[in-house]
């Protein structure tokens, strides 16, 4: 077989060497594309992320301070609940016998009222001593229990402790003073068992008073 041609060499090469060059040039040419085909490399994700550090860092640390504030909300509010839990408990506490002390003093009105219908009867007089020392008991019992009695006889009125059964005219009393007590009133620590029942005074009639402005 015989070889090819100089010629035929030359002009092949040619060709080859021509292509290669087409190529090359379109290469160069869509290099700047996003175009796989093109021959353009994909974009570097990770490259990107990286390209600003300082915006990456800002948004981390708009994260953490995110997170701080709802660490601490979390923390305010456990502790709040705690507080409320202890007081609570501590308000239970102390007025855990709140109800029991409330139908005992009804009776406790009775007891009273025997021990001084019993003072008044001499046929009664051996066992009076017996009583007032069971009403004492009780008295300290309750005073045990944090029970406080309202004495109210002689002072101002207040409706926050008493309560006003009737008004009377009195010339020795000033007006809004209490005359006296008809019920005792209890409370227990600060909290209103039962207000005392009480009589107010309204002052002096209005010819007395009329009649001492005129002298």
């Amino acid at each position: 077989m015989s070889e090819p041609s100089e010629d035929f060499k030359t002009k092949e090469h040619a060709e080859i060497c021509d292509n290669t060059e087409k190529q090359d040039k379109k290469f160069v040419t869509n290099l700047g594309t996003n175009d796989p085909e093109a021959g353009a490399p994909e974009p570097n994700k990770t490259g990107d992320a990286l390209a600003d550090p300082d915006s990456r860092i800002a948004e981390l640390q708009a994260e953490l301070t995110k997170y701080k504030d709802a660490a601490l909300r979390a923390t305010a509010d456990l502790d709040n609940y705690r507080k409320r839990v202890s007081r609570e408990r501590d308000e239970s506490t102390k007025f855990a016998n709140t109800a029991f002390l409330e139908r005992l003093i009804p009776i406790l009105d009775n007891f009273e009222l025997g021990l001084q219908a019993a003072r008044n009867a001499p046929e009664a007089a051996p066992i009076v001593s017996g009583l007032a020392m069971v009403y004492k008991q009780l008295q300290d019992f309750l005073t045990d229990s944090g029970v406080e009695t309202i004495d109210a006889t002689g002072q101002t009125f207040d409706p926050n402790l008493h309560e006003a059964l009737a008004q009377e005219e009195n010339h020795k009393i000033p007006e809004g003073k209490v005359i006296r007590q008809v019920r005792k009133g209890y409370r227990l620590r600060d909290r209103l068992l039962r207000p005392a029942n009480v009589v107010v005074s309204k002052g002096a009639p209005q010819q007395v008073a009329a009649g001492g402005e005129g002298e």
